[in-house]
């Protein structure tokens, strides 16, 4: 296979789809054929095109989104198997490539109630509750592992009103769930093609629009090339 940023980006998503873990470098050397330090740079080349979030230190794999290799608060089950999601919205992107009925079991707001919605036949449910986005989307990278972990399931809009008075966290935009779910399936629905690019910033907008998404919370700077 040739080092590409897609053909490296699918790789790491579909051995995260058959593992449930994130590959080593070592692995992907071995996949690819090639020096673990060019595996290396490539991945500092993916991480710095925002394909792949490395751990600071050893350079090894930490996220790919949807699929993060660090324990969170949203577990995704399907078929006996089982990956960690790095937040609401990707946990429902992991579901749409595995393309199966699954759960994601988590905690409302991230506090001490438990919740777990089922995917099955297309559908989610139960489908009244609800998603926060709290971080607007042009600061997203600033610190892509905070921002994923704000990214929680809520009974109601009041109660996303309520804990973000009680943890001092902005509001952002409320989306129902089914509508994060149809979203989700748009958004990462093309991460396992070889070919993959990100999306452009008009292609972001777009699909952003296409799912109602237009609260300053989604609004994209008209200098970027690419979310």
């Amino acid at each position: 296979m040739t080092l590409t940023h897609g053909a490296l980006h699918a790789a790491i998503g579909r051995h995260f789809i058959d593992h449930g873990t994130a590959p080593s470098i070592a692995q992907l050397s071995r996949m690819f054929a090639l020096d673990e330090v060019i595996v290396a740079d490539a991945l500092r080349a993916l991480a710095a095109y925002h394909g792949v979030v490395l751990h600071p230190t050893s350079g090894e794999i930490w996220a790919m989104h949807p699929f993060s290799a660090a324990p969170t608060l949203f577990w995704v089950e399907s078929g006996g198997r089982g990956w960690w999601g790095n937040c609401a919205w990707c946990s429902l992107g992991i579901v749409a490539l595995l393309g199966a009925n699954a759960t994601i079991t988590t905690r409302l707001g991230g506090e001490a109630t438990p919740v777990t919605l089922r995917i099955e036949n297309g559908a989610v449910n139960p489908p009244d509750y609800y998603v926060h986005f709290p971080i607007p989307m042009s600061q997203a990278w600033d610190n892509v592992t905070y921002t994923c972990s704000t990214m929680l399931v809520f009974e109601t809009p009041a109660a996303v009103d309520r804990w973000c008075a009680r943890h001092a966290i902005p509001r952002g935009d409320v989306q129902p769930l089914p509508n994060v779910w149809a979203f989700a399936q748009a958004w990462y629905g093309r991460h396992l093609d070889p070919h993959w690019t990100k999306w452009t910033t008009d292609e972001a907008r777009a699909l952003f629009e296409r799912f109602g998404l237009t609260s300053p919370t989604w609004a994209l700077p008209a200098t970027a090339e690419r979310f």
